[in-house]
Order: C-alpha cells, then structure tokens, then sequence
C-alpha cells in the first residue's frame, strides 16, 4: 500500500450519511464509497436512494438504503441498530439532512421557524446524540462530520431561519468536539459555499447569482465533487487523527471577500 494509500484508503469502513439522497451529500457518499467505505444512505426519498445506490454500485461501491427521519428520535435509534446488524460496525457519520427556505424576518411563520430548526439543528443534535452512544461502546476512533453552510459564517438576507440553524451546527460542533475527544471521537464541520444543488439553485434569482459570483474569487458555483477531498480527509483516521472541532470551508474563496 503507498504512502497515500495508507493515509485516505477508508476500505472496510462503514459510513453512513444522512441526507445522502440530496446533491451533496449523494456526491460525498460516491465519494466515501470509491474510498473503500460501504456507505449507508438514508433519508425520505427512497426511490433517489435506489437511484444513489445503483449509480454507487455502478462504480465499483458497495451500498444500501435504511429510511430514517431526523425529526425522530426512534427512527434514527431503528438505523443505528439496523446498520450495526447488518454491516457489524458504523464508523463514519455524516449529518447532512437540511431543508430551507426564503422568506423576508417579517414574514417566517413560527411553523416554518420550527420546521427549518428541527431538521436542520435538531436532527443534527438528534444524530449525533443517539450514535454517540454507539461509538463510545467501540474502542476504535470515530468521525463525525456535520455539514454546515457559509449562510452559518455570513448570514445571507431572506435566508434568517436557515442561517441562524447552520450557525448553531457550527457551535455544536466545536462542543461536541471538546467533550468527546477522550471516546477518540472527532467531530468536525464541512461547510459548503454556492454549489448548484436543486435546493439551493431554486432559491437564486439572476440578481442573486450575479452579487454571489461577484464575491466569490473563483468566479464560478462548485462542483458536489469539490467536497470529497476535504470529506475523505476529515473522514480517514490516519489523516486526520488530530483534527477535532474544525471548519472546512469548501467555497471559492467566498468567505474571504465582502462587498
């Protein structure tokens, strides 16, 4: 095995990624899946997922769908135990379930508040609550990743629920990173610029996309394939063995800049 091998190769590793359905994390979890890893996808959409594990397998991967919903906590306990029988280890979680919406301060009804927070920040919290239990039983070392959003660094305007949920990811995870270092457990946050994700891209009028490329160095949206790198990276208990409670910032640049 080559030195790099030995650094990034996630072979016999089991990640699963909640979310995996979406543009996003489908492309982390192709990603993981060439790595080595058997990647777990789970979510609402089961026929995506079908879809997602065909296109895994396709490549050479190895992966299954287990339905969950992050708003439950029963659901996601159902999956830690479903995924534990079945691939006998859970080495990697992603918790990239998210919902958003845009709409003016004045206007986010205290549905659409409760809604966003609880798939967005509560699911996270949820997940990461329940598998914790799991990990810390298993003394071999453990990465959490949570996936945040630039909208969690520099609030967008007409974007307030959806901010404020991702930014509270962040501080969860610089907490979790604290209080679990002694499980061997990392907890860190992947956090994606403008990527054209069909979430994101109905959200964006021309007005929009112009003042977002205009800030962005790179003068272009990502490529879902642009967050493998840093996921692997986070991911693999070799190279990153002392990486905990950081932020990945995956954006062309965007955060750098201000107009």
């Amino acid at each position: 095995m080559s030195y790099l091998d030995s650094l990034f190769n996630l072979k016999g590793k089991v990640a699963v990624v909640l979310g995996g359905t979406g543009d996003l994390c489908g492309q982390i979890a192709m990603g993981l899946a060439k790595a080595g890893c058997q990647v777990v996808l789970s979510g609402r959409d089961e026929l995506k997922a079908f879809d997602r594990v065909e296109a895994i397998e396709a490549e050479g991967g190895t992966a299954y769908f287990v339905e969950a919903e992050v708003t439950e906590s029963g659901s996601l306990e159902a999956l830690v135990d479903i995924v534990s029988e079945r691939s006998g280890r859970i080495d990697i979680l992603i918790n990239g379930a998210a919902i958003n919406s845009r709409n003016a301060m004045e206007n986010v009804s205290e549905d659409e508040l409760t809604k966003i927070f609880d798939v967005n920040f509560n699911g996270t919290f949820r997940a990461c609550q329940i598998f914790s239990n799991y990990f810390k039983q298993h003394d071999r070392p453990t990465s959490i990743i949570n996936i945040g959003s630039i909208s969690g660094i520099n609030p967008l305007s007409d974007r307030f629920v959806q901010s404020a949920s991702k930014a509270a990811i962040h501080n969860l995870t610089r907490n979790l990173a604290r209080e679990w270092a002694e499980f061997d457990i990392r907890v860190n946050t992947l956090i994606p610029g403008f990527f054209p994700a069909k979430q994101s891209a109905t959200m964006l009028d021309d007005a929009r996309v112009l003042e977002i490329l205009r800030q962005t160095p790179a003068s272009r949206f990502g490529n879902p394939e642009e967050l493998v790198g840093a996921t692997l990276l986070l991911a693999s208990p070799s190279a990153s063995s002392f990486i905990t409670g950081s932020e990945i910032v995956v954006d062309g640049g965007f955060s750098t800049t201000s107009i």
